[in-house]
């Protein structure tokens, strides 16, 4: 049993919440070295045994079965009250279906973004407040820090590598000071030392990649796994420069905006994914210089920290992307148009915009 030794009155109770990874498992020791009282839990959102998934649960995913052993585990090690919650049929709804029909329509979706949304820091809200926690924690790399007025806000992690703050602007402003990031401070060499160190029995698990319910099938095929065959799009693959049919394609969820490989056409110069059409189901083939544009347009927007009309914001368009400096430009429809300095690559639809001010996370919505 893991031996810590702690305040003798608790700083406050915290649900947390636990993938079996090593990120929400070093949280869970930190939490109880600084003194609260930790309830862990994890949400059983996926069942591989039930969907033709094939993927190695012990291998760098994320809700498995393996995942909620392993979490249980380290609760046990930390000696920890540890709950599983079943919550398949919430992520089937918001995570599972809104992902194949963005696909389906062309667009390329962000599951993380809903599943952060609709089930941690929804579901596990409404969980904190039945079990009269104080506090929701999570593994995420973000952290949580008063500005000038007083009010919590969320900041970018010290690890710059890491940083999950691209999938948290659906938050709430309200419970943002009700939110731990345990991790957000750490590098993560530093954390995986200190798992070691403490004897998490997680400490050499590798870090879940990709989506968590995609299997050796790809997205694809995921996909058609999940709909009728007659909503499949097929279509054609045109240049964009001449309007020259290339070939035929079986389907639109295929593609997605920059992409070069696995296009099903051999052009005789690099090829790129420059435009998907919904309406015609034509897929539009570019050169590098065609994926560059200077604005965009932003629907359903969220503000942590409300930006102005004319600001100057750092906005990132994909979780990958550094963020580059933008002027944004407020319409009566509710939208914002963006403005960058300089022109970015592979704009897409169903992507979201995520905006910050220095290292403060102001909020964001979807590209449109």
């Amino acid at each position: 049993m893991y031996d810590l030794t702690s305040n003798s009155k608790s700083k406050g109770r915290v649900l947390l919440a636990m993938s079996g990874g090593v990120d929400s498992s070093v949280a869970a020791a930190i939490l109880k070295e600084q003194g609260y009282e930790v309830i862990g839990v994890t949400m059983q959102v996926w069942d591989y045994s039930k969907n033709h998934c094939e993927v190695d649960e012990s291998s760098g995913t994320c809700c498995s079965s393996q995942d909620v052993d392993d979490a249980r585990a380290v609760a046990d090690h930390l000696d920890i009250p540890f709950y599983v919650i079943n919550c398949e049929e919430k992520f089937q709804t918001a995570v599972i279906d809104n992902f194949v029909e963005t696909y389906l329509k062309g667009e390329t979706p962000i599951p993380c973004v809903n599943c952060n949304t609709y089930l941690k820091f929804d579901h596990l809200i409404q969980k904190m407040k039945e079990l009269n926690c104080d506090y929701l924690a999570t593994g995420h790399y973000a952290k949580i820090e008063k500005d000038d007025s007083g009010r919590s806000v969320i900041v970018t992690s010290s690890d710059t590598w890491k940083d999950q703050t691209y999938f948290l602007f659906t938050l709430d402003p309200e419970i943002v000071e009700k939110l731990m990031f345990p991790v957000g401070t750490w590098q993560k060499s530093d954390l995986r030392s200190y798992a070691e160190k403490v004897g998490l029995p997680v400490a050499r698990k590798k870090d879940s990649t990709g989506i968590c319910f995609i299997g050796k099938e790809g997205y694809a095929g995921f996909i058609e796994s999940q709909v009728d065959k007659k909503n499949l799009k097929p279509g054609v693959i045109k240049r964009l420069s001449t309007g020259e049919v290339l070939s035929e394609h079986t389907g639109i969820h295929n593609f997605t905006i920059g992409q070069r490989k696995g296009l099903g056409v051999a052009t005789g110069s690099p090829a790129y994914v420059a435009k998907i059409d919904f309406d015609s189901a034509t897929v539009w083939l570019g050169e590098e210089k065609d994926l560059y544009s200077s604005e965009l347009e932003v629907r359903d927007l969220n503000w942590l920290s409300e930006a102005q009309d004319g600001d100057i914001v750092r906005a990132k368009i994909r979780f990958a992307h550094k963020g580059s400096e933008a002027i944004i430009k407020k319409y009566d429809n509710g939208r914002i148009g963006l403005k960058f300095t300089e022109p970015q690559r592979a704009v897409t639809v169903g992507q979201a915009a995520v905006f910050y001010k220095e290292n403060v996370l102001l909020g964001g919505g979807w590209i449109c």
